[in-house]
């Protein structure tokens, strides 16, 4: 009887990862699509080849015409690849700057037609999701101490591979904790509200251009939104009816309400996407 396996509800299965190469530099896992890399102490990559694409051309990419005894065309196999880098740097109990970059060499020309922000707000979320997380996460293993991390987590899957050979690593070459050099004394400072411990605004928004712009320009617009909803009533209600037809008051009275209404969309996005985004895993 043969076996297949299938995906579960959400289109999920199994990672099959491989760890190799485990020594004081860090370690090599292989997966399907891929390679990744831990540099120790503090930098990550992994890079994939996503399925190649075959497309129909009469000439190569150097110009040159495809021939054969049939005169056919021949496909012509393009392999697309992306990178991840991660630097997590340690700054302090509790606190680490993360800096990460993505490359490709496919579809790139959507990054000259989409704002980087765009990007963000996606990224920002996975980023924000994890953070809890591992705040909560960072205090339970210090409770139980980092020798017995495994007490205070739950890693059953083939996919959790990697985060357990970054805590043997951890454990064997640093003794299971970051060595502060006497600069810290290791304890982890008080959790501060949620609404501060995921704050977007001064964790990346000041320090993006893209986001900075974005904000500022989106800022300006609820504004104008604003002007535009007290001007129509305005002038709604000090025009004579005599002199304004029926359909014209109607109507700045419809662009006032949407205005308004946009105004305060628009705030509670720059708010969700710019300040403070709550997320609970248990919903997830």
């Amino acid at each position: 009887m043969e076996f297949t396996e299938k995906a579960d509800r959400e289109g999920g299965k199994p990672i099959e990862i491989v760890v190799r190469d485990l020594n004081v530099n860090g370690f090599i896992t292989n997966q399907d699509l891929g390679t990744s890399q831990f540099f120790a102490p503090c930098v990550f990559y992994t890079s994939f080849s996503l399925p190649s694409k075959k497309r129909d051309s009469k000439r190569q990419d150097n110009g040159a015409l495809l021939s054969g005894e049939n005169n056919t065309v021949a496909p012509i196999t393009s392999q697309r690849k992306a990178m991840l880098i991660f630097m997590c740097i340690p700054v302090g109990p509790g606190k680490s700057r993360l800096i990460f970059v993505s490359l490709r060499n496919f579809a790139v020309w959507i990054d000259r037609i989409i704002p980087r922000w765009m990007f963000h707000v996606g990224q920002n979320l996975i980023l924000d999701s994890d953070l809890y997380l591992l705040h909560v996460e960072e205090r339970k293993i210090l409770d139980v101490g980092p020798s017995n991390w495994q007490k205070a987590c739950f890693v059953p899957t083939k996919s959790d591979a990697k985060v357990v050979a970054f805590r043997r690593w951890l454990n064997k070459y640093s003794d299971g904790q970051v060595d502060w050099r006497g600069k810290f004394n290791g304890i982890l400072p008080p959790s501060p509200p949620k609404e501060q411990l995921m704050d977007r605004y001064w964790s990346h928004v000041v320090n993006c251009s893209s986001c900075r712009v974005a904000y500022k320009g989106l800022n300006a617009l609820e504004v104008v939104l604003q002007v535009i909803s007290i001007a129509s009533l305005g002038i709604f209600a000090a025009t004579k009816q005599s002199l304004v037809s029926g359909a014209a008051r109607v109507l700045m009275v419809a662009m006032a309400i949407l205005c308004f209404a946009a105004s305060r969309w628009l705030s509670h996005f720059i708010y969700k996407n710019f300040h403070f985004h709550d997320y609970n895993h248990a919903l997830r």
